[in-house]
């Protein structure tokens, strides 16, 4: 059974995703939460589940590259197989990424390569969608590398975008979508169903 860590810095409504949906199917371990910082949500969803959580926050440490450093071991000595961002907003540089290169996925509410990277995050990426008069929108689960939101592509689901739309009703269409895609992918990844060659992903059956 692979063992995942979660990584989340507000109310964990993508963790809580893949707790429903672990507790059904039962397709890995929730070794831990990682929080950035003390007080959000999902540092109490993950005591209401009984999964263990650890605070990151950059104030903590002496700077960010320690703080990832300290981070590692922490996963090392939890014997963590894969990182999933669950609404992760900070930085993480790319000595962390290295370390577990292709063992990091994240989920972002557009459809990759549109509205993504430095800036774009939560309601913002909403808002740049209707600005824009987009049609078409959704949420993207993919590799983590380097470069924000450029890593490999493992899943896409469309939602279409409404004229009566707000970035607030938009944004909770999105997410209702994200709650299936996320655990899902964790899911495959977990079974060792996603194939990885480059910057192409096959998802197995």
């Amino acid at each position: 059974m692979k063992r995942i860590a979660v990584f989340a810095s507000g109310g964990g409504t993508d963790f809580q995703s893949i707790i429903d949906a672990n507790e059904k199917e039962h397709f890995c371990e929730i070794a831990v939460l990682v929080a950035s910082r003390r007080g959000i949500g999902a540092i109490e969803r993950a005591a209401k589940h009984g999964i263990p959580s650890r605070v990151y926050a950059k104030a903590d440490w002496p700077d960010l590259e320690q703080l990832y450093a300290d981070l590692s071991e922490l996963l090392k000595s939890l014997s963590v197989d894969y990182i999933v961002l669950a609404g992760w907003l900070k930085i993480i540089p790319e000595s962390f990424i290295k370390h577990f290169e292709d063992r990091i996925i994240n989920i972002h509410p557009s459809l990759i390569p549109s509205f993504c990277g430095g800036g774009f995050y939560g309601l913002k990426v909403h808002s740049a969608v209707l600005e824009y008069g987009a049609k078409i929108s959704g949420c993207t689960v993919h590799f983590v590398n380097e470069v924000p939101d450029g890593g490999a592509i493992i899943a896409q689901r469309a939602v279409d975008v409404e004229d009566t739309d707000t970035p607030e009703s938009l944004q909770a269409r999105i997410l209702t979508v994200e709650h299936m895609l996320l655990p899902y992918c964790v899911k495959k990844l977990c079974e060792g169903k996603v194939v990885k060659q480059g910057r192409k992903v096959t998802v197995l059956d």
